[in-house]
């Protein structure tokens, strides 16, 4: 029996002193390989070493990306495996693996253990990643930028070409992405690094400055003169002031004086009033007019219309250029012509239309149909037919005895619009519109019903823009 008992101690200690060995000789393996059932950044680990892991780890990255934000806050990609770029996990994974292995692979038997690792430095291939780098669109635009400052000319105005503000020193940005990367970051704020600087100025830069300087002076000066055309209002934008500056003979760069000083030019000055005027005289010319009956129809502006004073406005403009007004400057152009209503549209909105085909005359106030009446024009078969045009209410009467050839009529109501061409009542008359234009009209005036034409008479004023047409 005691024989037997120590058979039985015997083994067992040999047991025990195997197992020992087989612990101690797996806690010796795993200080050097991951233990069972490891798992990282979903890669395998189990009995494989450190470099094997962090070889399979640099290569499962092959997505990811180096992100660079330029001073502007516009961030750029580069693609890791393009800039020859590799994470390199070697440290974190040793660490893991004394943490975690050695005596502590048993914890492991009973579950898997997953976990996420990141990179504390990636391993670089200068001469890719320089290559990645400089090929970004902003860093290849800023190695072909020049150097300088410059006024330049453009369809907006004048503007200052600055190529020594704000550059990006790519050199230093370089070295800033490398150490970025040695350090473990992958993102890199230029901005924040302190990668742009500004290179000084020359003596012809300082120059440029100071041109700049007086052609901005100008234009907020110029700034402050609004031209009040009626319904359009104009102002002298920076755009506008910079075309009346003379330029150097075949050069977009301002003509300087013996003293420096930036140079008005008169001839620009009046071309621009010329322009103007063109744009907005009516008188006597034609336009096209929007019926009431649908159609439109081509009128000619006879008595009515706008014309500008072009000398006196030159003048005007000549002397306001020059001058440092504190305030806002709201200026009406002056007229050799006005119409009732001023801007391109010099009818406007209310008015007097008579269409002679109908035999019908509408007033409009304010874009709104205010009155609508029959009337009887001149007679056509007499060839005293009402003139077609454009023309105005120039006078108003009461009670006044029209004379002509052959006759005197007493009218309640005259409203002449050319010459002795006018709108009044015409007592003596029954009937209106129609035909009686044709055989049995007026010597031309526009006779209209006495109760409507006392209507109108309170209505309307001297200026009223009248328009006549078949």
């Amino acid at each position: 029996m005691k024989r037997l008992f120590r058979f039985f101690m015997v083994f067992l200690l040999i047991g025990m002193f195997m197992a020992g060995a087989a612990f101690i000789a797996l806690a010796m393996y795993y200080r050097d390989n991951f233990p069972v059932n490891t798992w990282i950044n979903g890669v395998y680990c189990t009995g494989r070493t450190v470099q094997e892991v962090n070889e399979e780890l640099a290569l499962g990255q092959g997505e990811s990306v180096i992100s660079i934000v330029d001073g502007d806050g516009t961030r750029w990609e580069m693609d890791m495996g393009e800039a020859g770029v590799r994470p390199d996990y070697t440290e974190q994974l040793k660490s893991y693996l004394q943490t975690n292995a050695s005596f502590y692979w048993l914890k492991n038997l009973g579950k898997t253990v997953s976990d996420q690792l990141s990179p504390k430095t990636y391993e670089l291939e200068d001469e890719k990643l320089r290559k990645a780098f400089e090929e970004l669109p902003f860093v290849k635009e800023e190695l072909g930028r020049g150097q300088g400052v410059r006024v330049c000319c453009a369809e907006g105005g004048y503007y200052l070409q600055d190529d020594n503000e704000n550059r990006l020193n790519v050199e230093k940005a370089y070295s800033c992405l490398r150490e970025n990367l040695k350090k473990g970051n992958a993102t890199l704020l230029l901005q924040e690094s302190g990668c742009y600087e500004k290179l000084p100025d020359s003596a012809a830069d300082l120059e440029q400055r100071d041109l700049w300087g007086q052609i901005c002076s100008f234009t907020d000066r110029c700034g402050k003169i609004v031209y009040d055309m009626g319904a359009e209002k104009i102002p002298f934008t920076p755009e506008v002031a910079s075309g009346f500056l003379k330029r150097e003979d075949g050069s977009q760069s301002p003509w300087l004086d013996e003293s420096g000083n930036i140079v008005i030019d008169d001839d620009k000055v009046r071309a621009w009033v010329t322009q103007l005027a063109e744009e907005y005289d009516t008188w006597k010319t034609e336009r096209e007019f929007q019926t009431t009956r649908g159609d439109v129809v081509k009128v000619t502006y006879d008595t009515y219309g706008t014309q500008l004073d072009d000398a006196a406005e030159t003048k005007y403009l000549l002397e306001a250029l020059r001058t440092d007004f504190s305030e806002t400057q709201v200026h009406i152009p002056a007229y050799s012509h006005q119409g009732f209503a001023r801007g391109l549209d010099d009818i406007g909105d209310t008015y007097i239309e008579i269409d002679m085909t109908e035999q019908k005359m509408y007033y409009y106030a304010d874009g709104e149909l205010a009155l609508e009446t029959e009337v009887v024009t001149g007679d056509t078969g007499k060839r005293m037919g009402t003139p077609s045009g454009v023309n105005f209410v120039y006078h108003m009467q009461r009670d006044r005895i029209l004379r002509g050839s052959g006759y005197a009529s007493f009218v309640k109501y005259w409203m002449p619009i050319k010459g002795g061409v006018g709108i009044h009542d015409a007592g003596w008359r029954k009937t209106f519109g129609g035909e009686i234009y044709k055989n049995n009209g007026s010597h031309g005036c526009i006779n209209t019903p006495t109760d409507i034409m006392g209507e109108l008479y309170e209505m309307a004023q001297v200026g009223t823009p009248v328009i006549t047409f078949y």
